[in-house]
């Protein structure tokens, strides 16, 4: 499966985990979106974090809108990002259920009145992920140009369905890590302790060279 993933490129890789994941039952999407909310909760609790910039679910993503609910609710604050219309950091506005909505550059929604704000914590969505805490995204580059851009850097947490689990998405040097990754299943980046990344593991054993 390794090799067969990294002769695939992004582009094809990309396009396969999307439709899967728009394929994905209804019923099915929701019990993986309540796990997935369950254990964001639990690992980042409402108020750990004090500015959580999420996302507005499009084309089948898992929804974080509740846990940023859970924050609002907590004494946080929470932020929706808006695409700027050329290659650049993502911005992002302050933002409550109910708020007033339009589209961006990219026809994703987000508040019209919004301040912006700087996050703590930043929930990213996922089409694919690795074993070595990397995300395949849509293709763009916004997310990674804004976790290289923001300082302090934002805690970046991955959110997605365990079908985009991949060996590798084959990283290219500006490819941003992401601190954690949460699916259906739990925490499933970082590794638990006792248990190798693949990251971990290669170095271990170049160090035994």
């Amino acid at each position: 499966m390794a090799a067969d993933e990294e002769r695939e490129s992004r582009a094809a890789l990309r396009r396969r985990l999307i439709a899967e994941r728009l394929a994905m039952g209804e019923a099915e999407r929701r019990r993986a979106n309540a796990a997935i909310l369950r254990h964001l909760s639990a690992r980042f609790p409402p108020g750990r974090f004090g500015v959580v910039a999420g996302y507005w679910p499009i084309r089948g993503e898992a929804d974080p809108l509740p846990y940023l609910a859970e924050v609002i609710a907590a004494g946080g604050v929470t932020a929706l990002p808006v695409t700027p219309p050329t290659p650049a950091p993502l911005a992002f506005r302050r933002w409550t259920p109910g708020a007033a909505m339009e589209t961006d550059s990219v026809g994703v929604p987000h508040p019209v009145d919004g301040a912006e704000v700087t996050p703590e914590a930043l929930i990213v969505p996922l089409a694919g992920f690795d074993a070595a805490g990397h995300r395949l995204g849509y293709g763009a580059g916004y997310y990674d140009r804004t976790l290289a851009a923001l300082s302090p850097r934002p805690y970046a947490i991955g959110v997605g369905f365990e079908l985009g689990r991949l060996a590798t998405i084959a990283p290219e040097p500006h490819d941003e890590p992401l601190d954690a990754i949460v699916t259906e299943a739990g925490l499933v980046w970082p590794p638990a302790p006792g248990r190798l990344s693949v990251a971990g593991a290669r170095a271990r054993a170049r160090g035994r060279r």
